[in-house]
């Protein structure tokens, strides 16, 4: 085990500074004009309320609606009303799990993936102007370390559950 591992360095101070780092991260991302912003950029139209749910659909699914709210810290009623007004407009579609036929999940449909393009398309673009005084190196640190990040946080979170 190296010297310079967590385990034997004081890191409360840079937990803090991580933490108010991703409070800092977290608010700018859930502000309401930032998803109108990514809407309008991608020119599409979507209730801001379905779009989030329309991404993590593209991104997770198939998934199920219990999964989805809690992904968005929603009920999971609210978020199955918004999954059949998104399949309603052609942009998921449900079916069946394919171990448990009671369970049904959503899925991108094709309509709904030609708008996640746009989106992701807007993003990179609006991403550019972030990231404009970046040099490569430390945008693929940056990249490599928050999967790192996140992958760590989703074990444990899996370990405290069990």
């Amino acid at each position: 085990m190296s010297s310079n591992n967590v385990q034997s360095t004081p890191i409360g101070g840079l937990l803090r500074d991580l933490h108010e780092s991703l409070i800092d991260i977290v608010s700018a991302m859930a502000r309401p004009q930032q998803d109108e912003a990514l809407i309008r950029e991608a020119g599409i139209t979507l209730d801001r309320a379905l779009f989030p749910l329309l991404v993590l659909v593209e991104r997770r699914g198939p998934i199920g609606v219990v999964e989805l709210a809690d992904r968005v810290g929603r009920d999971y009623t609210t978020v199955s009303r918004q999954i059949g007004k998104l399949e309603t407009l052609g942009l998921v579609q449900r079916q069946e799990n394919a171990t448990d036929r009671r369970v049904r999940e959503a899925v991108i449909a094709t309509k709904g993936k030609r708008m996640t393009s746009r989106i992701d398309t807007a993003r990179e673009r609006m991403g550019r102007a972030i990231f404009e005084t970046w040099n490569q190196r430390d945008l693929k640190n940056l990249a490599r370390l928050m999967r790192k990040f996140a992958d760590a946080m989703n074990e444990n979170s899996k370990a405290r559950s069990q």
